[in-house]
């Protein structure tokens, strides 16, 4: 029993043993993990093997900064979100700022993952495409083969000898026999002048010559529709008759009958309608859209409901200038041959054009490319000048009819994309580009300018090189990843959470500059000023665009694609470098697409996608948006006397900001004819000759500007023009740094003229806006302190003593 009792407690020793052995275990692994772990989450500790397999514990080199790849001029000393877009902060030290930055659009994944994503891609080329341009419509008469026979004298019909529509007849048979008594009573008359003037010949007469009647009796008659034949008839036999047969003029088809047996008709009356109906016209229903690729003298296949399977050829003879409102579609003539018969009036067809497109979407007819075509007739083509053999006009070259030359050159053939590679963002799009020599896929977003879709190909306007890949199967799966990254993509352009505008106040701005995102310091002088260049340019364009005037915009916006030209991104390095291939690329889609604007509606939309572009690009690199195009940076040595002069003008210029704010036109009026008054009275005789050229220019323009707001006739219009204003004065201030204005803020409303955004100034940092009035007092984005005058100094300083 004792030993029995002395094994069970050894068995239950031993449990308890093993269980606390076990317990020890995991509390040591636990120990040890915590330590290991440790270890190798401390950033200035690296756990390395030497060369005998021995680790060796070294520090990691601690970063220098945090900062944001979105917007690199937040810097950090550690981790957290970024203030702008939230973004998490990614470290920078000595080895990761030495290495190549990746775009701003550029993601890397795994093949793992790029095999679950299934993406596909190709090559850009240059090719032919094909537009495909389907329309559909119906047959109709040839207007140019229809026949009328009319009554051409009034008389009663005896005899119809065509009795119903849909007979077939031809030139020259009886169609009306027609009883008339004015026929016969001329006739009668050709009769008795005949007999008389038969009497007279051979004898001497002081009267005149009866012969001389003859032909004006003849006339009559004929006239009448009677052949010649028939009227020698009548002179022969001496008999008139008091009926007439008319006789079918072409030969045809009757489609129309409008009188009967017996009916008696006027002058001009329809009888009959005859149609040739050997060619006829196909007329189709053209979307305005498809009108690109539409040109005179273009084949055109078509098929019927009447004949499944069998096609009819014809060419494109008419295209309608106008375009119906109401089914937005513009009508197509096609003539086309019917020697069978097998097209009939009203038929429902078909058609199909099948375009080939060059550079620039211009259209390419290798069968009448070098040929001469009729400008009435395009089936008549020849490869030599001439008539044509129907109508006799002259012959034209196809080329002066929109075509154009085959060119056995690469450049010839468009740059063109597979549509499912585009994800379209109206005329814009967003591809994504696979990067070669990469250890992992990696792929860049790239958004180009697109042109006219062809078939299953996208033209490309500028933003793509030939033999670059594109993804044309994944790419949405793609724009996902990189917008979860907050990094710009298709559905937000502008990279992760925006900043939008403020109200009011905003960010309190210092003369520190607090309040703006600058990054200036980092960006090499000869960079600021090539930017500088590009704004200047940009208010150029910004100029033309109160004007309406398109030619004047595409000269300016080809002058802003030049100067964004010359700006040199090598001069900078990093985040900067990184930055300025993102905005640039933005930049030069809108000059791309800016040079070939023909609306105004498309005008301002183009401005307002720059104009957008142009803030990012202030924000980034700290460029004033207060540069003017044509007076330099520096200051005009001014006397005071003439600085003195310009208080008046500024006080005008409060005067009338405030009224605007306040929605007052008649105290606006007032203050205008204030500022005229103030301006007439400026004496620049005191001036040097550089700063006389300078202010006899601003002098004009601000004439100019109070004469158009003198004229205008409601604040809309008044508001407009104090944009131009406002750039004045800020010329005036930058310029000549008048002491007497005080302080000068800077405010700028991004919301003013549908998104366009416009600046304003005033001696205080309290908004109130003149553009919105009371509608929208407090909207502004920017206030900022941009001169100091020593008045305002002076008070300062005795202030403090």
């Amino acid at each position: 029993m004792n030993n029995q009792t002395n094994s069970q407690w050894g068995k239950q020793f031993y449990v308890k043993y093993q269980m606390q052995l076990v317990i020890g275990l995991i509390v040591l692994a636990f120990c040890l993990g915590i330590f290991f772990h440790w270890i190798f989450s401390d950033p200035a500790i690296r756990l390395s093997t030497n060369e005998t397999g021995m680790s060796v514990r070294h520090e990691i080199e601690k970063p220098m900064f945090w900062t944001c790849s979105m917007h690199p001029n937040i810097q950090k000393q550690g981790p957290g979100k970024c203030p702008i877009c939230g973004m998490g902060l990614i470290p920078v030290s000595s080895e990761t700022k030495g290495k190549k930055m990746g775009g701003m659009r550029q993601i890397v994944i795994s093949d793992d993952a790029r095999a679950l994503m299934n993406i596909q891609t190709t090559p850009v080329e240059r090719r032919y495409v094909t537009a495909e341009v389907r329309m559909v419509g119906k047959v109709d008469y040839d207007e140019t083969r229809l026949g009328y026979i009319t009554a051409w004298i009034s008389g009663r019909l005896d005899d119809l000898y065509v009795d119903y529509t849909g007979v077939a007849v031809k030139k020259g048979d009886h169609m009306v026999y027609i009883y008339s008594p004015e026929l016969y009573s001329t006739q009668d008359e050709l009769i008795q002048v005949l007999k008389r003037s038969r009497g007279q010949a051979g004898n001497d007469s002081v009267f005149p010559d009866v012969g001389d009647l003859l032909e004006p009796v003849r006339e009559r008659l004929r006239l009448w529709g009677m052949a010649k034949e028939q009227i020698q008839e009548i002179e022969k036999s001496e008999k008139p008759s008091d009926h007439l047969t008319i006789y079918s003029p072409m030969s045809g088809i009757v489609i129309q009958k409008n009188r009967q047996e017996g009916d008696y008709v006027n002058v001009g009356d329809r009888i009959y309608k005859i149609a040739d109906l050997s060619q006829v016209w196909v007329m189709l229903d053209a979307y305005e859209s498809d009108l690109v690729w539409l040109r005179y003298g273009q084949e055109i296949s078509f098929t019927t409901e009447a004949y499944p399977g069998e096609g009819f050829i014809g060419r494109i003879a008419f295209i309608e200038p106008v375009l119906n409102e109401k089914t937005r579609t513009v009508k197509v003539r096609v003539n086309v041959p019917n020697i069978s018969g097998k097209l009939k009036p009203e038929m429902f067809v078909h058609g199909v054009v099948r375009t080939q497109i060059s550079t620039g979407g211009r259209v390419v007819d290798p069968h009448l490319v070098g040929k001469w075509i009729s400008p009435m007739h395009p089936e008549i083509i020849k490869s030599n000048p001439g008539d044509c053999d129907i109508c006799g006009m002259p012959l034209v070259r196809a080329e002066s009819l929109g075509y154009v030359s085959v060119d056995s050159k690469e450049e010839s053939k468009p740059l063109v994309i597979p549509v499912s590679a585009a994800l379209v963002t109206g005329t814009r799009a967003i591809v994504y580009v696979e990067l070669p020599d990469t250890d992992q896929p990696t792929f860049e977003g790239r958004e180009i300018v697109l042109g006219p879709r062809a078939g299953d190909y996208y033209l490309v306007r500028s933003g793509l090189k030939e033999g670059e890949i594109v993804v044309t199967n994944g790419n949405f799966k793609i724009d996902s990843a990189v917008q979860i990254q907050a990094k710009p993509s298709m559905m937000t352009p502008e990279g992760g959470g925006s900043g939008g505008h403020q109200h009011g106040e905003g960010g309190k701005p210092s003369k520190s500059g607090q309040g703006k995102t600058k990054i200036s310091s980092g960006v090499p002088a000869e960079f600021q000023s090539l930017l500088q260049t590009l704004e200047s340019a940009y208010e150029a364009v910004a100029k033309v665009v109160e004007l309406k005037d398109i030619g004047l915009f595409h000269n300016k916006i080809h002058i802003f694609g030049e100067a964004l030209s010359k700006v040199d991104g090598t001069l900078l390095s990093e985040h900067l470098l990184m930055m300025w291939k993102e905005l640039s690329m933005l930049l030069n889609n809108d000059v791309v697409e800016g040079r070939d604007v023909k609306k105004f509606t498309d005008v301002d939309r183009v401005f307002k996608v720059l104009t957008n572009n142009m803030r990012r690009v202030r924000d980034q690199f700290g460029i004033s948006h207060d540069v003017q195009m044509s007076h330099p940076s520096q200051h005009q040595e001014v006397p005071s006397v003439f600085k003195s002069q310009l208080v008046k003008l500024w006080d005008a210029y409060l005067s009338l900001q405030k009224a605007l704010a306040g929605d007052d036109f008649l105290l606006a009026q007032q203050a205008i004819t204030l500022f005229q008054t103030s301006l007439s009275s400026v004496d620049a005789k005191p001036l040097a000759e550089d700063a006389h050229q300078v202010w006899k220019k601003e002098y004009s323009n601000l004439v100019q500007i109070l004469q158009s707001m003198n004229q205008a006739e409601g604040l809309k219009p008044m508001r407009g023009h104090f944009s131009l204003l406002s750039d004045e004065l800020m010329v005036l201030v930058n310029t000549f740094e008048p002491e007497g204005f005080g302080t000068v803020y800077q405010l700028h409303c991004p919301m003013v003229f549908g998104g366009k955004g416009a600046m304003w100034l005033q001696d205080d940092k309290q908004v109130i806006n003149p553009y919105f009035g009371q509608a929208m007092l407090k909207c502004a984005d920017k206030v900022e302190l941009i001169f100091k005058g020593q008045t305002e100094e002076h008070k300062e300083k005795h202030h403090h003593e």
